[in-house]
């Protein structure tokens, strides 16, 4: 069911401007993951295929949440690596629609088990001026955005542009002159941060996952103010158990902590 996010989300802070809607299908609790957002080429090479799985399967696995932008290509790649419960698509269409069409598939099973957002409303199709705004929206979320494969003038390098003016830290794989000329040249020119091997990448977030580990996810949930009734019908019991002990408080209708 598609559902209009009524909470802030601290992360677009970071944006030119903070959206006006933002709707969603899905677990919002996934925003309160450690978070990297990863894109990059609809038609990666099979080294950037290969890689882009690694990075966003071993991320996945050490407790970080992917977000793409659900495109085929390195989007989808990332999605799948990722698991359909671990990742967060941003769509540049209404969300009755499920653009595009070939991963059909995997934008259902992200819908049901995990978290897919979009700026735009019900009945907005695919529009090429509107995933620019999904690009920043996707860059602000992640902590830190990594570029599988990049040609010099694909739309790939919009989103390097947004992370560069949000001051965020740029990763992308090396690669061969003459291929992915993009990332190549943000490496060569300071912009980008190789990855020359994805298991000590990856180890720098395994604090983040030692973190998240001992928290608890309701009150992770809590700290977005959720309705109180949405609260109960996704927590059940669990609710009333916490504000009994003090640990949660209801206000105008709303859960804080």
């Amino acid at each position: 069911m598609i559902q209009s996010v009524d909470f802030h989300i601290l992360e677009l802070d970071v944006m030119k401007k903070y959206p006006k809607e933002l709707f969603y299908i899905g677990k919002t609790e996934l925003l309160g993951r450690p978070k990297i957002s990863i894109v990059g080429s609809r038609k990666p090479n099979q080294y950037a295929r290969q890689f882009s799985h690694e990075i966003a399967s071993k991320l996945s696995q050490a407790g970080v949440c992917i977000v793409s932008g659900g495109a085929i290509g390195v989007d989808a790649i990332s999605h799948k690596a990722a698991g359909a419960g671990n990742t967060i698509m941003v769509a540049g269409t209404g969300l009755d629609t499920r653009y595009p069409a070939i991963n059909k598939n995997i934008i259902q099973e992200i819908e049901k088990e995990g978290l897919v957002l979009s700026q735009f409303q019900s009945g907005i199709a695919s529009n090429k001026y509107h995933f620019p705004l999904r690009n920043e929206l996707i860059v602000a979320l992640g902590e830190v955005l990594i570029v599988t494969y990049a040609d010099i003038s694909s739309g790939t390098m919009r989103s390097v542009e947004y992370a560069l003016k949000m001051g965020k830290e740029i990763y992308v794989l090396p690669h061969r002159i003459g291929e992915s000329e993009g990332t190549n040249r943000l490496l060569y020119n300071g912009f980008a941060k190789g990855i020359h091997d994805v298991d000590a990448f990856v180890a720098k977030f395994t604090k983040a996952k030692q973190k998240e580990s001992v928290k608890d996810e309701f009150l992770e949930y809590c700290k977005t103010n959720p309705r109180y009734e949405a609260a109960v019908a996704q927590y059940g019991a669990k609710v009333f158990e916490y504000e009994l002990s003090g640990k949660i408080s209801v206000k105008l209708g709303r859960i804080g902590l």
